[in-house]
């Protein structure tokens, strides 16, 4: 459903401003696509609400709560250049030659690279894996290490979730008699760079159905045709077992989910399968990170994305950048035990930072522009000497979720600033940051609709943020975007059961694309609250029929939410948020994620 479409009915619940400053809007736009659904397939009108609410075509839905890799992987050689990166792969493995992965240091490119080092491994390859420092050597290949990687007896090298726009770096190398094969998903230009093969489904010439892969998807495609490719050469037998290339799956949902990637089509059925492996704990990394991060239960996309993501990133972020690759390729428990432990240090260190920064964002946001949203810019651009180039991203995260603008965070370093971008529904920040770049304003640049990266001179900002506000502005749209919350229901707190939760888990896995459901919970009343943590609340809902709901608020301190729930005149509110099973100690109880409340004054409970 568009914003538009969205924003011309009235609010939900009569909500045109939420205690964290939303007007909250209904997901469901076609009650009648939601009857037939729950008609032809005999579903719960609470499930069927969700699938309409999620455009899910009434000839769909099966496929859409049962996403099978049968049905949607596809075949690896429909990528322009697949094929020529699959036969170099396969002579480089037959012949012995040393191919080395050249990764990024977030969680797509961790992943890559272990995928594709443990794929290799497993079929007799002589594999090894770079992964740049992210102070020293910034993002993508560059020549002194590529060059390095040559000298060291490389012929190959595969880099993952980069390359794309390394047209000088890669140039370089192959002059010294490197083979390169970029497998990527960023936003291609019409130039693509020196390779044997470039295989990124956004490809300007690339007519793939799947422009929304992650990195690591397209890396076990990657995988795929290699071992299709081997398995027909007769490469395997019985000193030599072709390997399961499932195992790997658990990686492959890490990455996609954590790369913030649409879960839909082939990625849903990747993360859906991917979950059920990392079930089983077969990587020791992976169950390693789950220990030290506190995960008892079964693995959901929330736990990936907030739990386990933070703590492989940490290493690239304020640690070491190779940490997160090493942890999810090692076998050996006591390795993974103290890598594990290191990451999570070294998220608790990035926490730290990223609040300082953030403090000092909002501040230079505010002091620009002030505190009244309405004078903002089409996007907000921030720099400041010294700030941690580890931790921009998620600060540029925080000001597009306060702000409702995309936005960029840069690290200057003297006369050179590297900057971090993220945006919000309908603006490509990609598209932006390379046309920026071939305007002669950055010395570096690229990225994906959501998020972009670059390189800029301190003397070029001023001429890059007219540029970018010139640009977003009309993707924007002349009126300002209103900050909007999707309801999916309202429910009394008595009908936030089990049961339903059960039913709801059926439309996962959620991340983007497939939105968490959310429920209001109407005219309740905080019968405890306590703070908690850095800035959460704690507290009990309490209904008209005196039903009662668990609830916790995170980082319910940033706006008006967090004192409302602690308010000991205990108003009247609607309550809006997530329903999930808590299932610490083993017992089984329905919780609430608050994401925001709203006044119900006009509600009276029995």
């Amino acid at each position: 459903m568009s914003e538009s479409s969205r924003s011309e009915r009235a609010a939900f619940l009569g909500v045109e401003r939420s205690l964290t400053g939303k007007r909250w809007a209904t997901r469901l736009g076609d009650e009648r696509l939601a009857l037939a659904i729950a008609q032809r397939h005999g579903l719960p009108d609470a499930i069927s609400r969700l699938l309409a609410a999620r455009d899910v075509d009434l000839d769909a839905v099966t496929d859409f709560l049962e996403p099978t890799l049968r049905k949607f992987l596809p075949d690896p050689s429909h990528l322009k250049d697949m094929d020529a990166a699959v036969a170099r792969l396969v002579r480089a493995v037959q012949t012995g030659e040393r191919i080395v992965v050249f990764g990024d240091y977030d969680v797509d490119g961790a992943t890559s690279s272990a995928l594709l080092l443990r794929f290799f491994r497993a079929i007799g390859g002589n594999i090894g894996v770079y992964i740049p420092d992210r102070s020293k050597e910034g993002y993508g290949p560059n020549a002194p290490a590529l060059l390095k990687i040559r000298e060291e007896g490389a012929s190959v090298v595969v880099t993952v979730d980069c390359g794309i726009t390394a047209f000088e770096p890669l140039l370089e190398a192959k002059r010294a008699g490197l083979d390169l094969i970029v497998i990527d998903h960023h936003m291609a230009e019409i130039a693509l760079p020196e390779a044997v093969a470039v295989v990124d489904p956004n490809r300007i010439d690339d007519a793939s159905p799947h422009k929304h892969l992650a990195a690591v998807g397209v890396a076990f495609l990657l995988a795929v045709g290699v071992n299709r490719a081997l398995r027909e050469a007769g490469w395997y037998g019985t000193s030599r077992p072709e390997p399961d290339l499932r195992q790997w799956l658990d990686l492959v949902a890490l990455g996609t989910v954590c790369d913030v990637v649409p879960l839909l089509g082939v990625n849903r059925a990747l993360v859906r399968a991917g979950l059920q492996v990392m079930a089983q704990r077969r990587n020791v990394g992976l169950s390693a990170l789950a220990d030290v991060a506190r995960l008892k239960e079964t693995p959901e996309a929330y736990h990936l994305g907030f739990l386990l993501g933070p703590r492989v990133n940490a290493g690239g972020r304020v640690g070491q950048a190779d940490l997160g690759a090493r942890l999810l390729s090692s076998d050996d428990p006591h390795e993974v035990g103290a890598l594990a432990i290191r990451l999570d240090e070294f998220n608790a260190e990035r926490r730290a930072i990223e609040r300082d920064v953030l403090d000092q964002a909002i501040t230079r946001v505010e002091g620009l522009y002030g505190a009244d949203r309405q004078n903002l810019p089409s996007v907000l651009l921030v720099e400041s000497e010294g700030w941690h180039v580890g931790v921009i991203g998620i600060v540029a995260s925080r000001l597009v979720e306060r702000y409702g603008r995309p936005a960029f965070v840069i690290g200057m370093d003297g006369a050179l600033g590297k900057g971090s971008g993220r945006s919000v529904r309908g603006v490509d920040l990609g598209a932006s940051v390379i046309a920026a770049r071939q305007a002669g304003l950055l010395v570096n640049g690229g990225g994906h609709a959501m998020a972009a990266g670059l390189t800029v001179a301190h003397d070029s900002l001023p001429e890059l943020t007219r540029f970018l506000d010139e640009r977003i502005a009309p993707q924007l749209g002349a009126a300002p975007p209103v900050r909007e919350l999707g309801i999916d229901a309202a429910l009394a707190p008595a009908a936030a059961t089990k049961e339903l939760v059960d039913m709801v888990e059926r439309v996962g896995p959620f991340g983007a694309g497939n939105a968490q459901p959310r429920f209001a919970l109407t005219g309740v009343r905080v019968s405890y609250a306590q703070p908690v943590g850095e800035g959460h609340v704690r507290c009990t809902l309490v209904g008209a029929e005196r039903g009662r709901v668990e609830a916790i608020a995170f980082r319910a301190n940033q706006s008006e939410l967090g004192p409302a729930l602690l308010d000991s005149a205990r108003p009247v509110l609607h309550v809006a948020g997530a329903l999930k099973i808590d299932r610490f100690g083993g017992r089984e109880t329905v919780r609430l994620q608050i994401d925001d409340a709203a006044s119900a004054a006009g509600s009276v409970l029995a």
